[in-house]
């Protein structure tokens, strides 16, 4: 098969200039705001027929009017930078040194985006949109809410797509769905006592000091078991009176990983197992965040794992799409180990599928790079996939 449109190289290039903007623009979680704009500008340059930043601070652009919609989907917030001084790049540089292009973003998720927004405008110049609406999104607070942006933008816009492709980094592999996720708070509940007579209260800090061991030990056993995810501990708190006082309240955030098989039911089970006996409740680890453009965010961390079928249409749209890039049938699928904003489609019922340039690996780290080849080859991809669906 070969390409529905003609690939320019000067196109390429503008392409990596503009991901190399993006690096530029620091854009953390609940920050956004100049990377909005900046993306904006982009989509009504490259033509869009409609750009707009909805409510919750999205970026939306929208090429063609068909019945069918096509939704890319890229979160624009990235995690933030620490250790700056460490990097071989600035993180904040947008360098490119031997074919990779370094700094924060630039796998999780800029290069994705980028590709994805000049993919729609080839498309529409490529005259390949005939019956097609495609709908390609920079999304917000991603890295602390799982699909709450996109909640916020189906609602919004009264937009359902027909299938939606999440661009995270994938190396440019199609990936068929992702682990599961639940957080929850285990709060211990003590009795406040001075300092000095210990006895006359209830240590909240001994009382969780049993049940941290059950983490641990229920972490052991989902990692000896085929077809089990993980649990971990990721932040411990605990409330008193004074230094001088028994603490009467502890708290810790856990954070349960599901692979396929596992549910959010059967989660429920083990955090009940683990504050038995104690004096102990634990709840949902909702989230709290305000946007950028001040909508507020409220992400509830319960979702079960999913995966299309290799036999799905979309799926087999994208081993097409695929097979006319590269030049060869797709070798292999993958399947992420982490959440992403396709919790959302997925419990719509949309098919879903993911596909991005740059090694997950590398997203989050330190010297953060993707291959500048893998950007153009996404862009190829995406646009080749929207003359398919």
């Amino acid at each position: 098969m070969s390409l529905a449109f003609t690939w320019d190289e000067a196109y390429g290039e503008e392409l990596v200039a503009f991901v190399q903007k993006s690096v530029q623009t620091r854009s953390y979680s609940d920050e956004e705001g100049n990377y909005a704009r900046l993306i904006e500008a982009k989509m009504k340059e490259l033509g869009f027929d409609e750009v707009r930043i909805d409510p919750a601070g999205n970026v939306v652009g929208r090429v063609g009017s068909g019945p069918r919609i096509i939704h890319f989907d890229s979160h624009m917030d990235t995690v933030q930078v620490n250790d700056g001084d460490q990097w071989v790049s600035p993180p904040f540089g947008g360098e490119i040194v031997d074919g990779m292009l370094y700094g924060r973003g630039s796998v999780d998720m800029k290069s994705s985006l980028g590709a994805s927004v000049y993919a729609a405008a080839l498309a529409k110049k490529s005259g390949l949109l005939e019956g097609k609406t495609v709908y390609v999104t920079g999304s917000v607070c991603e890295e602390y809410c799982d699909g709450v942006c996109l909640e916020h933008f189906y609602r919004d816009s009264g937009i359902r797509p027909d299938c939606c492709v999440i661009c995270e980094p994938s190396n440019n592999v199609i990936t068929l769905g992702h682990t599961g996720k639940v957080q929850a708070r285990i709060k211990t509940h003590g009795v406040s006592a001075h300092g000095s007579a210990p006895e006359k209260g209830v240590n909240a800090v001994y009382e969780m000091a049993e049940i941290i061991t059950r983490v641990d030990q229920l972490n052991k056993r989902l990692q000896a078991t085929p077809g089990c995810g993980t649990i971990v501990l990721s932040d411990i708190s605990c409330v008193s009176a004074s230094l001088n006082a028994v603490p009467s309240e502890c708290e810790i955030y856990l954070d349960r990983r599901l692979r396929m098989g596992e549910t959010v039911d059967k989660v429920k089970g083990e955090l009940e197992e683990l504050i038995a006996g104690k004096r102990a409740t634990w709840e949902p680890g909702t989230l709290y965040h305000t946007s950028w453009n001040g909508a507020e965010l409220v992400y509830e961390p319960a979702h079960d794992p999913w995966k299309i079928g290799e036999q799905d249409p979309l799926t087999l749209k994208c081993n097409e799409a695929y097979e006319a890039v590269f030049g060869k049938a797709p070798e292999k699928y993958d399947f992420w180990d982490f959440g992403t904003n396709a919790v959302v489609p997925v419990s719509m019922g949309v098919p879903t599928i993911g596909f991005g340039a740059g090694e997950y690996k590398l997203a989050h780290m330190r010297d953060e790079r993707c291959a500048v080849e893998q950007i153009k080859e996404a862009c190829r991809f995406y646009t080749q996939l929207i003359s398919l669906l």
